[in-house]
């Protein structure tokens, strides 16, 4: 099937589900496509690329909450960072001690290569497949469609015409070592090395035995910060949310604050979140490991708390966020949110933020989506581009 329209993802998903090879755009270059357990479709795959059947390949999933779904036993770390490179331009080197995708493993079947792209004409598509580039083994990448040897194309079950693509493969990152803080580029392509660290460096941003000193001599002014949060929170809550929990800076002051309250926390590192258990070992507290991004704790709560965590958010996922914890608030529930902010003075703007990885907004801008949310929010403290707002639910 040659001329196919790139939004026809049916037609791509019964190519795979016969056992096909189809010829598709990806984010990139064009690349090969098969069912990654039909054995007889990948050996036409790389018979095509006349490629060794002992050489790796990627499995491709066209959404990333399928791409996590189909890999159960990755750890939370590698999750996280998964979702803060993918979708995009990169394939990425995991661990694979459930031996899965083995066709596409090659000789080293604890190793799974993971793509997840942006193709908006392929976007439905739920069929994971083996994907390679088009083109023998060893040739140029295929930016266009007459670029892919004729063939391949003459051979190939369905032909996706995608246009002129970026033709720069895709950037090869290593996270087999993730879970010990090692990763590395293994080739340099469409997504650049410093994007690929602002991304990935989030994950071990603060060590937790040198956070107090660290947090306390970029913000001079942390602890009072801290007690205006925790000041504006009232007294007497009976449970509490805390995003971003970390090493239970905040913790402590609230649980102080409502001695009598039930204290869940969520952070999205297992370091700071057992530096925070230690430190609240006189006390059960219930801290799981989750991103701002997900599904929060069953409400309703009391009182959400967030400290220095709401900014790594983009403004569409602060919008998100305030709604999803709306939705968790009792009426009248308080949610105080303590943050670095845009300032309105440029020379205000002094708490230190890594490129890629903070994203602050304006305090304005933020007050307007709490509004939005469903909140009655008000500006309770105000330092250079630090803020603490109380939002009640209205």
């Amino acid at each position: 099937m040659t001329g196919v329209k790139g939004s026809d993802a049916g037609a791509f998903e019964r190519c795979m589900s016969v056992g096909g090879v189809a010829v598709f755009p990806s984010d990139t270059v064009y690349g090969l496509a098969c069912d990654p357990q039909n054995q007889l479709a990948v050996e036409r795959l790389y018979k095509l690329k006349r490629r060794p059947l002992d050489k790796p390949s990627a499995v491709m999933f066209f959404a990333l909450e399928l791409a996590l779904a189909a890999l159960p036993d990755l750890e939370p770390e590698l999750r996280t960072a998964l979702s803060r490179l993918l979708p995009g331009p990169v394939t990425v080197l995991l661990p694979n001690p459930g031996l899965r995708f083995p066709l596409a493993c090659g000789e080293d079947p604890l190793t799974l290569g993971l793509r997840v792209p942006v193709v908006p004409g392929l976007a439905g598509v739920r069929w994971p497949v083996l994907q390679s580039s088009a083109n023998v083994a060893g040739g140029p990448e295929a930016r266009r469609l007459e670029d892919v040897p004729d063939q391949i194309r003459r051979h190939a079950d369905m032909v996706v015409d995608g246009g002129e693509l970026p033709g720069i493969a895709s950037t090869v990152v290593d996270l087999r070592g993730f879970e010990n803080g090692m990763w590395s580029v293994v080739r340099q392509g469409a997504l650049a090395a410093e994007v690929v660290a602002a991304a990935l460096d989030g994950q071990f941003h603060f060590d937790p035995a040198s956070y107090s000193a660290e947090i306390r001599a970029d913000i001079p002014v942390y602890d009072e910060f801290q007690d205006q949060v925790v000041a504006a929170s009232g007294s007497g809550a009976r449970r509490v949310l805390e995003l971003g929990a970390g090493t239970g800076e905040t913790s402590v002051r609230l649980r102080d604050r409502h001695p009598d309250a039930e204290l869940v926390g969520i952070d999205e590192s297992h370091a700071m979140l057992d530096a925070a258990r230690e430190r609240l070992s006189d006390r059960p507290v219930d801290l799981r490991v989750a991103r701002l991004q997900g599904e929060l704790p069953q409400g309703p709560f009391d009182l959400v708390v967030s400290a220095l965590c709401v900014h790594h958010l983009d403004a569409g996922e602060k919008q998100d966020l305030f709604a999803r914890v709306r939705a968790v608030l009792a009426p009248g529930g308080r949610f105080v949110l303590g943050d670095v902010v845009v300032p309105v003075l440029a020379e205000d703007a002094v708490t230190s933020l890594t490129p890629g990885y903070d994203s602050p907004s304006p305090l304005a801008d933020q007050l307007e989506w709490l509004a939005a949310a469903g909140f009655e929010p008000a500006t309770r403290w105000q330092h250079r581009d630090l803020a603490v707002v109380l939002a009640v639910a209205a």
